[in-house]
């Protein structure tokens, strides 16, 4: 199973995504409603990949991604989110983002293609840790 964090401040948008991101058998996932909250659990869980919005109050998703990384957390990190300004896909991607989403289009297909994001970042970066040396159980986590 690939555990993942959502962040998002809306908790419908937290709901459905548990809810499409589970139906793959792939993917456990855990949500948090703020950045802040993301930062506290993983503080005691370690996940494979985190999804998070961009825009949300008190600290946007691009500040979370860089609290992570000069933590120097490695895992994965999505921004799904929707907006869609070019300067935040840039900003995104040089802070350490593994891949960025839009929202907005068909749910299901939305989905689908974050569920094909989420599987493809796990892989890459367990590939990553057994170049590096590290065994599967003693992946480093943010």
């Amino acid at each position: 199973m690939i555990r993942t964090l959502v962040v998002d401040d809306e908790p419908a948008l937290l709901e459905i995504s548990k809810i499409f991101l589970e139906r793959s058998g792939e993917i456990t996932v855990d949500t948090a409603n703020s950045a802040y909250a993301a930062l506290n659990s993983m503080g005691t869980v370690s996940y494979d990949v985190i999804v998070s919005d961009y825009e949300m109050p008190g600290m946007d998703g691009i500040l979370l991604l860089k609290k992570i990384r000069e933590g120097g957390g490695k895992t994965p990190f999505i921004l799904f989110t929707g907006k869609g300004r070019e300067e935040i896909v840039i900003e995104a991607l040089n802070c350490g983002a593994t891949f960025y989403l839009q929202k907005g289009a068909d749910t299901k297909t939305q989905y689908a293609e974050l569920v094909s994001k989420i599987r493809i970042a796990d892989r890459q970066y367990r590939a990553e840790q057994s170049a590096e040396g590290f065994p599967q159980s003693d992946r480093k986590h943010s």
